[in-house]
């Protein structure tokens, strides 16, 4: 039987596990030892390695497309290729589209270990299919302004190639869009101005993300969501707790000029709702052994906390006094962490 190869992380936790077992009368010697001749530890962890290769060479790319277009033989040309007919420059993106789809997709059935490269194929797919629909909309354009209508338009796009491909990658990108299709269609309902309902941004995607969450939880054991769930839920929270904390430093303030004037004490409200929300996350994330939940519950209840800190001590408070309670409160954490930990343990030795 060939021998699982796995990462020195991975194998110091089935080394300790295994440990556990034998000690705890699970598992015999001989049973132990035939475990952990199971595995072995890889010398590189080349997958990694691929991961950041692709990803470096899809940034040095832009990067080199940046330059290349900076070019004054390239500006001159490009000069040339304004007057390219909207409807044409589409087409071509589309049809540019469609090939890179269609080649990520035959290249997960026929080189399936390749997830990075086929993941780099799928996503110069996805800009393509920005242009597309970014041109399309130039075509048919009015005037109107109604460019929401283009998000909405790529997360009907995005959406089905993402259900038909079952691509996470392309599904990221329809809940961006339909992100982007909640702030301008709003901003666009209000002739773009400071508030929708009596709402500033951050408070409308606070009540986006709510949406997004509760219907992560709605739709969860649906079996044709499932692929997508976690996903969608993890975006769901990026959305609520980075409206959260935007929202605690700006309050429902629309216009920058209005809230300089304002001491920032005054928004203390908002750092309150903001930090009681994160910890009510982090309960019901302990509560329901909901891991996601429990992580940005903790991880934005400290953001929060120390965001206020920045606001009303920063300036008044000795360098080397702030770093040492940064240092004694991470401390604390550790140490209550520990314990609950050594808690945890003993009563399943038990």
């Amino acid at each position: 039987m060939a021998k699982l190869n796995i990462d020195r992380q991975e194998s110091e936790f089935l080394n300790n596990t295994i440990a556990h077992w034998q000690k705890s009368n699970l598992l015999d010697a001989a049973q132990a030892e035939k475990l952990r001749n199971s595995y072995e530890v890889k010398g590189f962890d080349w997958m990694r390695l691929a991961k950041y290769s692709i990803w470096v060479a899809l940034f040095c790319g832009a990067i080199a497309i940046g330059s290349l277009i900076v070019d004054s033989a390239v500006i001159t040309w490009l000069k040339k290729l304004y007057d390219t007919p909207d409807v044409i420059i589409s087409i071509l993106s589309g049809t540019a589209a469609a090939a890179l789809f269609y080649l990520g997709r035959r290249r997960e059935k026929l080189y399936p270990e390749k997830i990075f490269s086929n993941e780099a194929t799928l996503f110069l797919g996805v800009f393509c299919t920005a242009s597309c629909i970014a041109y399309l909309g130039k075509t048919f354009d009015n005037g109107s302004g109604h460019y929401s209508i283009l998000f909405l338009v790529s997360v009907l796009v995005y959406g089905i190639l993402a259900s038909r491909m079952q691509s996470r990658l392309i599904w990221l990108f329809a809940l961006v869009s339909l992100g982007s299709w909640f702030g301008t269609e709003t901003g666009y309902q209000t002739n773009w101005a400071f508030y929708f309902l009596g709402m500033n941004y951050p408070l409308r995607f606070v009540v986006f993300g709510l949406l997004l969450v509760g219907a992560c939880h709605l739709l969860k054991g649906k079996k044709w969501f499932a692929y997508f769930w976690e996903l969608t839920y993890v975006v769901g929270m990026l959305y609520l707790f980075m409206s959260l904390w935007l929202l605690s430093i700006f309050g429902n303030y629309g216009s920058l000029d209005v809230w300089w004037q304002i001491k920032q004490i005054s928004l203390f409200y908002w750092g309150i709702i903001a930090a009681v929300a994160a910890g009510l996350f982090l309960l019901y994330g302990l509560k329901f052994k909901d891991t996601i939940a429990r992580e940005f519950g903790i991880t934005f209840l400290i953001i929060f906390l120390y965001t206020k800190y920045f606001e009303y001590f920063w300036d008044g408070t000795n360098k080397t006094l702030f770093f040492s309670i940064l240092a004694l409160s991470f401390w604390l954490v550790g140490r209550k962490a520990e314990k609950i930990w050594n808690i945890h343990v003993k009563t399943s030795q038990e």
